[in-house]
């Protein structure tokens, strides 16, 4: 599926937008006033009335809400435009440019659908948008399409998403955009040094591997790694079934960088990107490994596993120590990390941590402009003394009870030797349905990094 505007010049009708403070001026000018009156048109947030015509349908009026209800509701236009019949749009009211820019996108997000699995219920022709005036339509398509993807990848079931399909999915992207990729596979992992992303995955008979794709010739070095494990049963320290009944998504770190990458390759940004996934499963089998090994890290740093089911930390943490040792200007990963984040901010917001005030205060921007709301949590260096056990260099899954987003984020720093690093500790899932955002996979982050890239590494 790519979602894309109507063209400019095709035939539409209007959609009037009528935020609630104007109803009443709109209403004394409309020849539809009387319908839409015994209709009880209020012009609530997302509400839509069809207006009728000679020969069918002259437009439709969908509400604005008031202030507060667009600051309580995202994307809330999308019901409008989820309920409007087939054909082409136009927007039609005093919009200011961050709204038009938000009801474009919410327009494009509106339209996805998952129906892999339902072939029967394939998604037929629905509404379609024309980008509003002033508004970067190419932007917009890229920021919905890159989203898609995100979504796809993360809503299909580890039988058919595992390291190996991940692996495809980075290559059919290259294949679009003139990238490269490189994959170092199996034990080739351990004879090119990557011992910790080995381990997690050594139990599984799909092979473990390390992605690496390249795009672009020119300009600053961005560097992305995501976390991609296809599945996640904890490994010995086995999750309950009510923990790994959403397993399958925790490659969302994955899927959300190759959503950026969409993103950042379709718009041709003037940058040289590299994209690094370590893509593993985490089972259980007799080579599994177990609670108190002691791993030497690509880095030589030791790590005492003292919680197999916190295998994602390890894993990135090879693929930042390469990422530091080839060299980049921004360094940014991305992981479903911990479900201490969940309980600090909920499934909406994407908590990031970055030491570099300049990266902060440019994300906060760009997540104001991609309507992708973000959180800053504290690299505190008090914690620091938690992910220390003694026997080893650092710990893996510390017993401490607090802070556990932090700590984690504490040790990837560890790898991540870099004054430029950004760390996210995201969801990758819409737990009920949103406006313009299924239950089911989801994105995040990714909006807000691409609006701040061109301050971030001054494109």
């Amino acid at each position: 599926m790519t979602p894309a505007f109507a063209p400019p010049d095709a035939p539409s009708l209007p959609l009037h937008i009528i935020g609630s403070e104007g109803l009443d001026a709109f209403l004394a000018a409309s020849p539809h006033a009387g319908w839409l009156r015994a209709a009880g048109f209020e012009a609530a947030l997302g509400e839509l009335i069809l207006l009728p015509g000679p020969d069918g349908l002259s437009g439709a009026v969908a509400g604005l809400g008031t202030d507060k209800a667009r600051r309580r509701s995202r994307f809330g236009l999308a019901r409008a435009f989820a309920a409007l019949p087939p054909g082409d749009w136009h927007l039609d009211g005093p919009l200011t440019p961050e709204q038009a820019d938000e009801a474009a996108l919410a327009a494009l997000l509106s339209s996805y659908r998952f129906d892999r699995y339902r072939p029967g219920k394939a998604a037929k022709p629905g509404p379609r948008i024309k980008a509003p005036a002033g508004v970067d339509a190419a932007r917009i398509e890229a920021m919905a399409a890159g989203e898609f993807l995100t979504r796809d990848l993360i809503n299909t079931p580890a039988q058919d998403m595992g390291p190996a399909e991940l692996e495809q999915a980075a290559r059919d992207l290259a294949a679009a955009h003139g990238a490269t990729v490189k994959v170092t596979a199996g034990d080739d992992l351990l004879a090119k040094n990557f011992p910790m992303i080995h381990a997690v995955g050594r139990a599984s008979p799909r092979a473990t591997r390390l992605i690496d794709l390249s795009w672009g010739d020119t300009g600053p070095r961005l560097t992305l790694v995501g976390k991609g494990v296809c599945f996640d049963t904890g490994g010995l320290n086995i999750k309950p079934s009510s923990g790994m009944s959403l397993m399958k998504k925790d490659m969302g770190g994955a899927a959300t960088v190759l959503g950026l990458a969409q993103m950042i390759m379709a718009l041709r940004l003037p940058l040289r990107l590299r994209v690094l996934i370590p893509a593993v499963e985490n089972v259980i089998a007799g080579n599994a490994q177990k609670p108190k090994d002691i791993l030497t890290s690509r880095k030589g740093l030791t790590v005492e596993v003292n919680d197999t089911d916190a295998e994602g930390r390890l894993v990135l943490a090879d693929a930042l120590a390469l990422a530091v040792e080839d060299g980049c200007d921004a360094l940014i990963s991305m992981a479903t990390l911990t479900g201490a984040a969940r309980v600090a901010v909920g499934p909406d917001l994407a908590p990031y941590y970055t030491d570099d005030e300049g990266m902060a205060q440019a994300l906060e921007a760009g997540a104001r402009a991609g309507f992708d709301p973000v959180w800053r949590l504290p690299f505190h260096d008090p914690y620091d003394a938690v992910i220390e056990p003694g026997i080893a260099d650092l710990d893996n899954a510390p017993g401490y009870g607090f802070a556990g987003s932090i700590t984690a984020a504490l040790f990837l720093r560890r790898f991540a030797d870099h004054p430029r690093y950004m760390h996210f500790d995201i969801y990758g899932h819409t737990p009920n349905e949103a406006p313009a955002r299924p239950k089911g996979g989801a994105g995040q982050g990714a909006r807000a990094i691409l609006g701040a890239l061109p301050a971030m590494l001054e494109l």
